[in-house]
C-alpha cells in the first residue's frame, strides 16, 4: 500500500496558509507538489468535512450534514459523536481490505468517535490512549481548549510514524486557536509554524510519503449573531430550527453559531408564507427548498428540513439574547465563504489540476476512484 497521510487543520482558512507562516511547507510544495485553494462541502463544518474527505463522496453518499441531528418524526436530537452515522466507505476501511496498516489521531474525541473506524492506532487528545502514550513517550495531552492540542497531535503522529510507520496516517487538529485569533495574530501565526515545523519533519523522516494538507472550514468574523428559530415564531412560524454547526464545544462556539440553518416546518400549509418572510430578512443571502439545497450543495434530502437558509458574510444564526445581537467577539463558520480551504500536496497521486474539492484527495486515492 502506498505510504499516505493527511493532516486536516480546523479551521485553516486560506489566509492563515501562506509562504511566510509555511516555508518549509511550501518549498517542498515547489519542489515534489502543488499549493492551490480548493472547496470543500457544505454545510461548512467540521463532521460534514471529515466525512467527504475520508470518503471522497458528497454528503447526499455519507448522510453527514452536520454536527448535531434531528429527527422530526420522533423529535429525536443530539450531538454526533459516535459511530453509526457515517454511510459511506472511508479510506481507512480501503486499507483494512487491502493489508494496510493505519493510525487515526485527532484532538477532539468526537472525531474518533464518529470516523475511528477501522483504524490500528486511534489516539485522541481529549480521552488519549495511555497505553499509545507510554509507547510513544508523550506527555500527558494538554487541554483541547489551548493553543498547544495542535502541537501535542503532531508530535503523536510524527512518533507513531517514526515508531512503527502506518501506511495511511490521518491526523487532525481543532480550532480553537482560529476562533479566537485572526490571520496575523502572533497566536495564528504560531499555529501554522507548529503545523509547518511538524510536517516538513514527517516529509524528511519518510521522503516519499505522500502528504495532503487541508481544512474542513475556514474561519471568518462575524459581527450578527440572529436567533432565527425565535424571530420566525414571533412572526407565527411553527418552527423547528437546526444549526449544522451546533457543537458540544462551546469555548469556539459561544452562541452556537454558524451560516447555515435547516428549518423544519411543523405546519407544511405555511411553506410559502415561510418562504416570503425569510426571503425579506436582511442577513439571509440565500433560501432554497430541500429539493433545491439537495441538489446544489449535494446533500440528503430527508435530512435537511424543509428549508436551507444561508447568511450573507458578516452574519451567523445562533442562540442568542437579544435576538439580533451586535458583537465583536464572534469568528466561526459554516457558510459559504467558509467553503474555501487550502490544499497542499507533496507527492500528489495526481496533477494540481484534478483538485477541484477537498474530497477528492480520497477521491484519487481509492483504488476503484
Amino acid at each position: 500500500m502506498k505510504k499516505v497521510m493527511l493532516l486536516v487543520v480546523d479551521g485553516l482558512a486560506p489566509e492563515y496558509f501562506q509562504k511566510d507562516t509555511a516555508p518549509h511547507l511550501f518549498r517542498l510544495a515547489q519542489e515534489s507538489g502543488f499549493y492551490k485553494t480548493v472547496l470543500g462541502a457544505m454545510p461548512s463544518v467540521t463532521n460534514v468535512n471529515h466525512a467527504c474527505i475520508l470518503s471522497g463522496k458528497w454528503p447526499e453518499e455519507t448522510g453527514v450534514v452536520g454536527n448535531y441531528y434531528y429527527n422530526p418524526i420522533t423529535q429525536e436530537e443530539g450531538f454526533i459523536e459516535e459511530r453509526g452515522f457515517m454511510k459511506a466507505k472511508m479510506l481507512l476501511q480501503e486499507y483494512g481490505e487491502n493489508h494496510g496498516t493505519t493510525a487515526f489521531f485527532t484532538v477532539k474525541g468526537k472525531v474518533l468517535g464518529v470516523y475511528g473506524e477501522g483504524a490500528d492506532i486511534g489516539m485522541s487528545a481529549q480521552d488519549p490512549d495511555q497505553k499509545l502514550i507510554r509507547k510513544y513517550g508523550l506527555d500527558m495531552p494538554p487541554a483541547v481548549d489551548s493553543l498547544d492540542s495542535t502541537r501535542w497531535i503532531l508530535e503523536a503522529a510524527y512518533r507513531c510514524i517514526e515508531k512503527d510507520s502506518p501506511d495511511l496516517v490521518y491526523c487532525t487538529t481543532n480550532d480553537y486557536a482560529f476562533h479566537h485569533f485572526a490571520p496575523g495574530t502572533i497566536e495564528a501565526v504560531q499555529q501554522v509554524r507548529t503545523v509547518d515545523a511538524y510536517m516538513a519533519e514527517i516529509a524528511k523522516l519518510e521522503p516519499q510519503r505522500q502528504i495532503y494538507i487541508t481544512a474542513d472550514h475556514g474561519m471568518n468574523q462575524k459581527t450578527r449573531i440572529v436567533h432565527f428559530q425565535n424571530i420566525a415564531q414571533k412572526a407565527g412560524f411553527s418552527v423547528y430550527c437546526l444549526p449544522p454547526l451546533k457543537d458540544r464545544y462551546i469555548e469556539n462556539h459561544i452562541y452556537q453559531e454558524g451560516g447555515m440553518l435547516y428549518v423544519f416546518l411543523k405546519q407544511k400549509q405555511q411553506a410559502e408564507a415561510f418562504y416570503q418572510f425569510a426571503q425579506k430578512e436582511p442577513y439571509v443571502q440565500q433560501i432554497l427548498t430541500k429539493e433545491a439545497a439537495a441538489e446544489q450543495y449535494h446533500l440528503p434530502i430527508d435530512q435537511i428540513g424543509d428549508y436551507v437558509l444561508l447568511t450573507e458574510k458578516n452574519s451567523a444564526f445562533g442562540e442568542c439574547e437579544p435576538d439580533i445581537l451586535y458583537t465583536q467577539a464572534s469568528r466561526t463558520h459554516g457558510s459559504l465563504f467558509e467553503r474555501e480551504v487550502p490544499l497542499l500536496a507533496i507527492h500528489p497521486e495526481r496533477e494540481k489540476e484534478a483538485y477541484q474539492y477537498s474530497k477528492d484527495i480520497v477521491k484519487y486515492l481509492f483504488k476503484d476512484k
